[in-house]
């Protein structure tokens, strides 16, 4: 298990993490998500070693994970940190890259295990190419397989797919995050992308100004929004006062994405077309609403100036209404 107790960091005066408390078990993946300089990055190398605490402890197991202090060389055998600086080798080739600390004892065992993440991070065709002729997301992928080498038994990846075009990044995902549930590979990884981790994070932990402001499932984080931040990882989403929704005079705010949002043929909700965006297998439709913006799904354009009458099911209503009472200061007033 790694636990993280109570832990507290500045790089100066002022905590850039403070109070942060959680814990994992083996094989699982963790992400860490937040907006930028929320603390993501710094809690990696806390994790891996780089820095001394101000405060509290972490542990992998029974193994205590120290700082500089008492560590000459950051990180322990059994973990590996990719950062958004790959360290490559750029005059020798992709598999001389992943291979570069494995034994040569068995050297069609290492030929095997090269082979074998070379599949994994998809770059069978360059496998012979000198890193310095790949381009940036091929070297993130060599990054990657030359991190899982060794078989470490954590791993921690800082925007692991923020240079791998989009071609790419689905297939990858799928295959990287399958290898590490398959071998037991604990994971932790820093993502401002959705794609990278809701269907494969077993909790997510969200940070904001170097707090922890939720730990908890994907889907219970989606489903349950605990406000504004949260939401907005997941997708485009909009804010109603209780009253707006339900005709009543109960107060509150509850957060509601757009596919949430039902065309009817009347209703004391009503909205006018202000643009229509084409995004796949449907249009998000932008909306005036008491002179503020809405968004809804809806599977064709509609015309600017239309007015809709929409329709929002009272059991979602009743499902976020209470989210709001621990709400924090980023929630912004409507």
């Amino acid at each position: 298990m790694l636990k993280v107790n109570n832990i507290s960091f500045s790089y100066n005066r002022a905590l850039t993490l403070k109070n942060i408390d959680f814990s994992i078990s083996k094989g699982e993946c963790l992400a860490i998500a937040g907006e930028s300089g929320s603390g993501k990055s710094t809690l990696l190398k806390l994790l891996y070693g780089e820095y001394d605490l101000n405060r509290g402890f972490i542990f992998w197991g029974e193994h205590q994970i120290l700082g500089p202090e008492f560590n000459l060389i950051p990180g322990p055998d059994y973990m590996k940190y990719v950062s958004q600086e790959f360290d490559l080798m750029p005059f020798t080739t992709v598999e001389n890259n992943i291979g570069k600390f494995l034994s040569n004892e068995d050297l069609e065992e290492k030929q095997r295990r090269i082979d074998e993440l070379v599949t994994v991070v998809e770059l069978e065709e360059v496998a012979k190419t000198k890193v310095q002729y790949l381009s940036g997301g091929q070297k993130q992928r060599v990054a990657l397989a030359r991190a899982l080498a060794k078989e470490p038994e954590i791993l921690l990846l800082d925007e692991p797919f923020s240079h791998i075009d989009n071609l790419k990044k689905q297939s990858l995902r799928r295959s990287l995050f399958s290898y590490l549930k398959e071998q037991q590979i604990t994971c932790v990884v820093a993502t401002h992308d959705k794609h990278d981790i809701v269907s494969f994070a077993d909790t997510m932990l969200f940070l904001h100004q170097g707090e922890a402001i939720a730990f908890d499932t994907p889907k219970n984080l989606y489903e349950h929004p605990k406000n504004s931040l949260i939401a907005s990882f997941f997708d485009e989403f909009n804010e109603f006062k209780i009253s707006e929704v339900t005709a009543s005079e109960k107060f509150g705010v509850v957060i509601i994405y757009p596919h949430e949002i039902k065309l009817v043929p009347s209703s004391h909700l009503k909205v006018r077309v202000k643009q229509s965006f084409f995004n796949g297998d449907h249009y998000l439709i932008k909306a005036d609403f008491n002179h503020r913006n809405i968004y809804l799904k809806h599977v064709e354009s509609l015309k600017e100036g239309q007015q809709l009458c929409l329709e929002i099911d009272k059991s979602i209503i009743k499902k976020r209404a209470s989210i709001f009472e621990d709400s924090f200061e980023y929630h912004r007033s409507i």
